[in-house]
């Protein structure tokens, strides 16, 4: 007698259980290591934000590299280099996320944590409306109140830092640009940052060239600790970008995008209690906001779960 068959519909819902699971586990990885970004950065305060951009993009290609070979993903590199579509939006993609990083070292390293800080607010609001209008993802009622109440705490912020909103506005729109194409893109994370990495090379090229013949000089090579810490760059860079565009694979954007609340908070507290930043009353009424959207959006979330 052979055993009874599982129903098709039944074994297609585990399976977008299990991505769906994975996709946020990549997600919440990719975010908590972006939350620890401001300490590398601190270590590196002497040198240029052009030069910690520069070998971050030039150091971020060979880590790619090794990782294809081990992973043996040489085939779908070729093919993502071979297909001028693909290429493209890989071009395209690959200048969003350099923009970002040079918005956010330039932005960090001269002091305006906050500014950075609010652009990765704001951001999850972009991905929101854009998962919307690009790709007709659909929001509950109390998801559509979990946005409308994450509004208005970065509102709060955004008022009190009006004259560096160009740069938090400049890190949302970038990343959201990123994220989305990366979305519609049907290449997998690690071809696909490969192809970002090399479409920045040049311009990686070209700031080191400016920063050697500026009067400070390049930093590398200067001292073995600083070396050492440009040369990770790669790796830092590398691992989350790997998971979070695994993640853009695989869950709704909308979704994507609230989660990453997750990495301006940390951010806010590594600012509070490692680097001694005073808490504004404005702050603690915007975190109370955001994390009340957060907390009605997840409710919401595991509700229509169990329900299905």
């Amino acid at each position: 007698m052979q055993p009874a068959s599982t129903p098709p519909r039944f074994t297609n819902r585990i399976a977008h259980g299990f991505g769906n699971q994975g996709g946020l586990l990549q997600a919440f990885g990719a975010y908590f290591i972006w939350c620890l970004f401001p300490l590398y950065f601190a270590a590196l305060h002497a040198v240029s934000p052009f030069e910690v951009v520069a070998w971050r993009l030039l150091f971020t290609l060979p880590f790619c590299l090794v990782m294809i070979a081990v992973l043996r993903q040489g085939p779908q590199l070729r093919a993502a280099l071979g297909n001028p579509r693909l290429l493209g939006a890989l071009a395209l993609s690959g200048l969003l996320i350099g923009t970002n990083w040079l918005v956010y070292v330039v932005a960090v390293m001269e002091g305006h944590v906050l500014a950075a800080s609010l652009g990765y607010y704001i951001n999850p609001l972009v991905n929101v409306l854009a998962g919307t209008i690009f790709l007709r993802e659909r929001l509950s009622r109390l998801q559509w109140t979990a946005v409308a109440l994450a509004a208005v705490g970065v509102a709060m912020l955004a008022w009190g830092a009006m004259d560096t909103l160009w740069i938090s506005m400049g890190l949302a729109l970038s990343f959201a640009g990123y994220g989305l194409v990366r979305k519609l893109t049907p290449v997998e994370s690690l071809p696909g940052l490969t192809v970002e990495t090399l479409v920045l090379l040049i311009p990686a090229l070209g700031l080191l060239g400016w920063q050697a013949v500026s009067p400070a000089g390049m930093a590398m090579g200067q001292s073995l600790a600083t070396s050492l810490l440009l040369a990770c760059a790669g790796i830092v860079t590398g691992i989350p970008l790997l998971l979070f565009a695994g993640a853009a694979r695989k869950l709704d954007f909308s979704v994507l995008g609230f989660i990453q609340f997750v990495t301006p908070t940390g951010v806010f507290l590594l600012g509070l209690f490692v680097f001694g930043e005073p808490l504004k009353q404005v702050q603690v009424f915007c975190f109370l906001f955001i994390w009340t959207a957060i907390a009605v959006f997840c409710w919401d979330l595991l509700s229509r779960r169990r329900v299905v």
